[in-house]
């Protein structure tokens, strides 16, 4: 038997809850709540350190990749030199079987903790790594426009609603002000991401692939590009996985029988492929092809969109893994 001890964290934005198993042959297990921040980050360390003792060279921990709420508490355990094993939130197969009755952030995180000692023992899990720096600046980049774009569609929102109803001028010119400004500030940061994307030949060579992609443009390269780098996928159904884009069955109500997409994981991305995949089922050959096949199966036309999106993914994953431009197997009918 492997000899290593394992801590469950199950993290979200205020707060983590920790289950330690010091023995893995054993059903003893310590737990203890943080608050998700520095302090909190610090508090673990000396808790481990006074229930294992200062070698943690033995600890494995396993926590989901939440969003952003995991990030900083894995490079902090990273750079304590401790081993990481991430598990991908919309893939909660890997340890809903390790569910107790009673489904609590407590209970998670025992749950995380067993799942991944079954999955190390069977080599089912691979140890995390922070992204590289250029990775990180490209990923704050985004975040950051995607923020300003969303500030952007709101006051343009209001600016509309002005339109229908007597508001002071002082109250559009505001709207105006603020509309002026984002719109500069989307400017610089877009500048910003094309200047990065050019100072990297790594990104700027994998952007270049995914553009051969017909349906695939500025855009849905770019952010393509910054996940690829950003994630350890080792398939194209893990990338799809974790878009939200795996179609689950839905086992009440209406809509029981019918499976629709999970709609798990990052929904800026998962909005762009969309545009991208309506794009895609007309211009490009495969999917193309795999559109018509599901019509003619009489799949509705929201069905026939999500097969697109994770077909498109899986084209992009291909491109990336193997590096060569898109091929098409088929060719589009007339």
């Amino acid at each position: 038997m492997m000899n290593f001890q394992a801590l469950g964290i199950d993290i979200s934005k205020n707060k983590f809850d920790c289950a330690l198993i010091r023995d893995i042959g054993s059903s003893k297990i310590k737990t203890k709540a943080l608050p998700n921040r520095l302090e909190g980050f610090n508090q673990l360390t000396e808790w481990l350190y006074k229930n294992i003792g200062e070698d943690l060279s033995l600890l494995k921990i396993f926590m989901e990749a939440t969003g952003v709420y995991h990030e900083a508490l894995a490079e902090h355990l990273h750079e304590k030199g401790i081993a990481v094993y991430l598990f991908n939130p919309a893939d909660s197969a890997h340890y809903a079987k390790y569910d107790s009755l009673h489904k609590t952030d407590k209970a998670d995180s025992q749950s995380l903790a067993r799942a991944g000692i079954d999955r190390l023992m069977h080599h089912k899990v691979r140890q995390w790594q922070p992204a590289a720096p250029h990775i990180k600046r490209l990923n704050a980049l985004l975040a950051r426009l995607d923020a300003l774009q969303s500030d952007l569609q709101r006051e343009d929102n209001r600016m509309e609603k002005a339109g229908f109803s007597s508001v002071p001028e002082a109250v559009s010119q505001s709207i105006n002000t603020m509309q002026t400004n984002l719109k500069q500030q989307i400017s610089t940061i877009t500048q910003e991401i094309e200047q990065h994307i050019d100072r990297h030949p790594d990104l700027k060579k994998d952007r270049a692939l995914l553009r051969s992609i017909p349906g695939v443009g500025e855009v849905v390269s770019l952010r393509m590009t910054a996940l690829y780098h950003s994630k350890d996928f080792t398939s194209a159904s893990q990338m799809a996985a974790y878009l939200g884009l795996v179609p689950r069955k839905r086992e009440s109500g209406k809509y029981k029988g019918k499976a629709m997409l999970s709609k798990r994981g990052n929904p800026v991305i998962r909005a762009k492929l969309y545009m991208a995949a309506v794009v895609a089922k007309t211009w490009n050959p495969d999917i193309n092809a795999h559109y018509r096949r599901l019509k003619a199966r009489n799949k509705t036309e929201m069905q026939t969109i999500g097969a697109a999106m994770r077909r498109l993914v899986q084209i992009c994953f291909g491109v990336l893994k193997h590096q060569c431009e898109y091929q098409a197997k088929v060719t589009i009918a007339a």
